[in-house]
């Protein structure tokens, strides 16, 4: 058997997530890999065979939210059409894709078996915990942004039947756990002055920042304030001995922290619907959620805090038994099973 497995270029947790799946299902099928999009820092550690640079998805802020007219600058909607149109899936026996759209309506058009493999393929539960105020549109772009005959989702907490809890990388599951005293920071649409702005109000903390936007290889220190470029074992490495981590409400590194035992806050992306829904689900299981970047949430997580520990189980294997009974499982209709 021959599959194209999609990954989905925006962000890092996508291609975390599909370099553990890929590596185990590697022994028992072959697999090419597509990626579209370039906004990512985590290298996937294999063969590439299919890479476009133009995919679809969106432009950070650098105050927590979308920078709508940038994303709508770069959008390349023509080309993408092209891109899905003539994407040559005639040697594959099916298509596997996280949450990435050019190989999903690629196979939706040519009639070829499609495997949703995602943290959004849980949103098509109604059990997966949403917001009070839901967004119909957001839910309609989940379901039909990269569509799928069947679906494995993931989510913290195992909400149905087809919804795996995290998969954790393995360099994580590895990394030696301590507490240095220090706090780690990942939210990639905070520009890094404006972090360190904030952060200065809290001498008594040291905070490690990881920014997508210092492109320069060396950290750089200022006050209580370290600065770092986005780097995998770096992170790997910060998380693993940090006392807490303030970050988005994006799935992977949410999950992380919560394997690790770590205190947790999150600032869910302003407009992005997803995020507002973990937001919601982390919220119901005790972690501190702030609506925007306020120094009363800060201050308070860091005085009065527990952090929570979740023992995700190493679970890469069934996932890839699962991935693979639906791959033979031929369904040539879209949408979510």
């Amino acid at each position: 058997m021959r599959i194209l497995y999609g990954i989905q270029g925006t962000g890092n947790g996508h291609l975390s997530r599909a370099r553990e799946i890929i590596r185990h299902l590697t022994r028992f099928v072959d697999v090419d890999v597509l990626i579209s999009g370039t906004r990512h820092e985590v290298d996937l550690g294999l063969d590439v065979q299919t890479h476009y640079a133009h995919g679809l998805g969106f432009e950070s802020g650098t105050r927590g939210g979308i920078a709508y007219w940038n994303t709508l600058k770069h959008l390349r909607l023509l080309r993408l059409l092209q891109d899905l149109r003539h994407l040559p899936l005639q040697h594959y026996d099916a298509v596997v894709s996280d949450f990435e759209p050019i190989s999903a309506w690629s196979a939706y058009l040519q009639k070829k078996p499609c495997i949703a493999v995602s943290h959004q393929a849980a949103f098509a539960s109604p059990h997966v915990p949403r917001p009070r105020r839901r967004s119909l549109l957001a839910e309609w772009v989940m379901r039909w942004y990269a569509p799928a005959a069947q679906a494995i989702g993931f989510h913290f907490q195992p909400y149905d039947d087809f919804i795996e809890t995290p998969i954790i990388r393995q360099a994580i599951r590895e990394a030696s756990l301590g507490n240095n005293g220090h706090y780690t920071v990942y939210l990639p649409t905070f520009d890094e002055a404006y972090l360190i702005k904030r952060l200065a109000c809290f001498p008594h903390v040291r905070w490690e920042i990881f920014s997508k936007r210092h492109k320069n290889t060396s950290p750089y220190t200022q006050g209580n304030v370290t600065v770092s470029p986005v780097n995998a074992d770096a992170f790997v490495h910060s998380l693993a001995g940090c006392e807490g981590l303030l970050t988005a409400a994006g799935f992977e590194t949410s999950s992380e922290a919560l394997f690790c035992g770590k205190k947790l806050l999150v600032i869910p992306m302003q407009g992005q619907y997803e995020q507002q829904c973990n937001a919601e689900a982390l919220r119901r299981m005790g972690v501190a959620v702030s609506p925007a970047f306020e120094e009363r949430f800060l201050r308070s997580w860091i005085e009065q805090s527990s952090p929570l520990r979740c023992e995700f189980r190493h679970n890469v294997p069934d996932v890839v038994e699962a991935l693979l009974h639906r791959c033979h499982t031929r369904h040539n209709h879209a949408g979510y099973a």
